[in-house]
């Protein structure tokens, strides 16, 4: 019998003892039927197909999957390829493998305020360079993660400069929004540096010999401890229990999901593969799923290796109020968003340029607003 068909049984197995013995109104017998209920629901809670941004549950507003195979780069580090025919400044539709975004002469994001909630930027190939109206600045990638907390209000640019001369500047990342309760969303910004080789990377095997490798970017997983988010994130309180992970499987391998509390949304997005079952249930290549996360739950690979990002958190359970780079709780809210940074520019742009990128043979490092200065391990 499995998990689901297990909990069904059991579940309606204890509703009909307490029915028989006459209690089934009392206490006692209401929170037994309420958790039978609850068991019985199915483990996946719907499945979606997943496009360039895929959809995300409180306490996240946004993930996007970033993935281009840029060309060698040239002296500015742009690409060495022609760019006519693309809608420079806007362009998000593959071409010769690659984007170039909001990007004239090198792709990416250049300068552009945000307000009221964090961006996290896991990068696992390629290059990242940073830079913010604060004058904090920095290069990473290669399995680094940024996590930027903007608060009260930021401006920052985020370019993917191609580094390489010689060989193409494959890049992958995720960046992902997590949101900020009312109560922290006007904090002074800040921005924290989680280098690839701070970051718990284990790998496990099942039961048949199998290989499941964990990268745990925020939250604790079998006893790992992702490094300590910024202090005002919603991730900072374990009681929250925000999880990201990232998981490749090898062919046909399994691993487990351990439960966390009632009411906690899980999403599993499944973004290279063929087909991942999970319970009874099976989720096809570029599939989102939401599951249920309390109960401890099995993914099956299948055929071939599979990539997995997953994120997991207590709901906030506020009024959300989006309008592009602003994230508040009212239309006032983010009416005000819009002439604060009018009037401050939210610090003004120290830079020479809104593409800003730092030179070529800088490495990765980060330059805090403070003066403080970091170099990438």
């Amino acid at each position: 019998m499995n998990n689901n068909s297990r909990r069904s049984f059991l579940g309606k197995f204890s509703v009909s003892v307490l029915s028989a013995l006459g209690i089934a109104n009392s206490n006692f017998a209401k929170t037994i039927i309420n958790n039978a209920n609850n068991n019985d629901m199915p483990t996946i809670l719907n499945i979606k197909p997943m496009g360039f941004t895929w959809e995300c549950i409180d306490p996240f507003i946004f993930c996007a999957h970033h993935e281009d195979y840029f060309p060698a780069g040239n002296a500015e580090m742009g690409p060495t390829t022609n760019l006519d025919g693309r809608h420079l400044g806007d362009d998000f539709i593959i071409k010769d493998g690659f984007r170039m975004y909001h990007g004239k002469k090198v792709p990416g994001f250049p300068g552009h305020p945000h307000r009221g909630f964090e961006t996290v930027t896991i990068v696992r190939k390629g290059t990242v360079d940073h830079s913010d109206s604060l004058g904090a600045s920095g290069r990473y990638g290669d399995g680094d993660v940024q996590w930027m907390t903007a608060g009260k209000g930021v401006q920052h640019s985020e370019m993917f400069p191609l580094i390489h001369q010689n060989k193409e500047n494959t890049l992958e990342l995720f960046q992902i929004w997590l949101n900020l309760p009312k109560q922290n969303k006007m904090v002074e910004p800040h921005f924290k540096m989680m280098w690839g080789s701070q970051m718990p990377k284990h790998n496990y095997t099942d039961s048949n010999g199998k290989t499941s490798y964990v990268e745990v970017i925020a939250g604790s997983y079998a006893k790992h401890n992702a490094p300590a988010p910024p202090p005002n994130s919603w991730a900072a309180s374990a009681a929250n229990e925000v999880l990201i992970l990232n998981i490749k499987m090898e062919a046909n391998a399994s691993i487990a999901l351990p439960k966390a509390s009632e009411g906690v949304n899980r999403t599993i997005y499944f973004y290279e593969g063929t087909q991942l079952k999970i319970e009874d249930g099976i989720v096809n290549h570029y599939q989102q799923a939401q599951v249920k996360a309390d109960v401890e739950i099995t993914l099956q690979n299948g055929n071939d290796a599979a990539s997995i990002l997953i994120l997991q958190g207590k709901p906030i359970s506020e009024p959300v109020m989006q309008y592009g780079p602003f994230v508040m709780n009212t239309k006032e809210e983010i009416n005000q968003a819009f002439e604060d940074y009018h009037a401050t520019q939210f610090g003004g742009w120290p830079w020479s340029r809104y593409d800003n990128v730092h030179p070529r043979e800088a490495g990765r490092f980060a330059k805090h607003a403070d003066g403080r200065m970091e170099k990438g391990v």
